[in-house]
């Protein structure tokens, strides 16, 4: 059993990690609310700029631009053996979210079994991803750290991802036939889903014809529009993407600390009572001890 000194200093040693899972978790609470924010003004933005393509789409389907369908998927099939795929993995620069990383990381594992008949190259955002599958046999063509490591995502960064994603699938020689993003999806403070998503070629999930039937003109060619909005499209579905795993990994971070700071409560409980069963065994101790002497004298 041990003595009074070390139940004392590993109560005390407890206390100091319980004050500092708090300010993790007010810290979170405080960058959650306006990240909670960003990604709820973002959703109608992305999805108003989705129908607006869907329509165009619609108007124009004679019209074939290389960021809207690619060639070679077509001649090869989607998810055909031999060809080459990008996959985007967006996890968090920091730890102490509970399983925020571990749930992207197995996805990307799960991906990469899946698609073992391809060419599978991977960009990692965020260092937990980079860190884990740069020892693994998977060829890591970019990186980019420290993107969400401030709390929040930043729209150059996600239109110097996306741009290169973009480069990486158009190029002549050497491009993919298809790029996907795996992110966690914010639904609320206790849940977060991780999303897989076919980021190029564009098809018909990241675009839909406007359900209401609105009727649009447009005085541009349809080429000059698709010239303009795909490559916006791409860099509003990658900085969405940063958005909601930002404010997934506040969420996860804040429940996670919740918990530590619960867990503390319970361990200095124990300590503390097993702390006063010490100290009231020695005081007992030296209670029969004096009794004893005065009875032999």
């Amino acid at each position: 059993m041990p003595n009074l000194q070390d139940l004392r200093r590993r109560v005390r040693a407890v206390k100091n990690m319980r004050q500092i899972t708090k300010a993790m978790k007010m810290v979170a609470t405080a960058r959650l609310r306006r990240a909670q924010e960003r990604v709820v003004a973002a959703r109608p933005y992305a999805a108003k700029m989705s129908q607006i393509l869907g329509d165009l789409t619609r108007r124009a389907p004679e019209y074939r631009h290389p960021l809207l369908g690619a060639g070679r998927e077509d001649v090869q099939g989607e998810g055909a053996a031999g060809g080459r795929t990008l996959l985007i993995l967006i996890t968090a620069d920091k730890g102490l979210c509970g399983a925020f990383n571990t749930n992207l990381i197995k996805a990307g594992q799960d991906f990469l079994r899946d698609h073992g008949g391809e060419e599978v190259e991977m960009t990692a955002v965020g260092r937990k991803g980079y860190e884990f599958f740069r020892h693994r046999p998977v060829k890591m063509r970019r990186h980019y750290l420290n993107v969400t490591g401030t709390g929040r995502a930043d729209l150059g960064d996600a239109t110097r991802i996306a741009r290169e994603a973009i480069e990486d699938f158009t190029a002549e020689e050497g491009g993919f036939d298809r790029v996907f993003l795996i992110y966690n999806e914010f639904k609320s403070v206790l849940q977060q889903r991780v999303v897989t998503h076919r980021l190029l070629p564009i098809g018909g999930d990241e675009i839909a014809a406007d359900e209401a039937g609105a009727e649009y003109l447009y005085e541009q060619p349809p080429g000059e529009i698709f010239g303009l909005l795909l490559p916006r499209l791409i860099e509003t579905q990658v900085f969405r993407a940063l958005l909601e795993s930002v404010a997934s990994e506040l969420g996860a971070r804040m429940t996670a600390m919740d918990s530590a700071s619960k867990n503390a409560n319970e361990v200095i409980d124990r300590l503390t009572l097993n702390m006063n069963r010490v100290r009231q065994a020695a005081i007992t101790r030296e209670i029969i001890e004096v009794v004893s002497g005065a009875q032999a004298l």
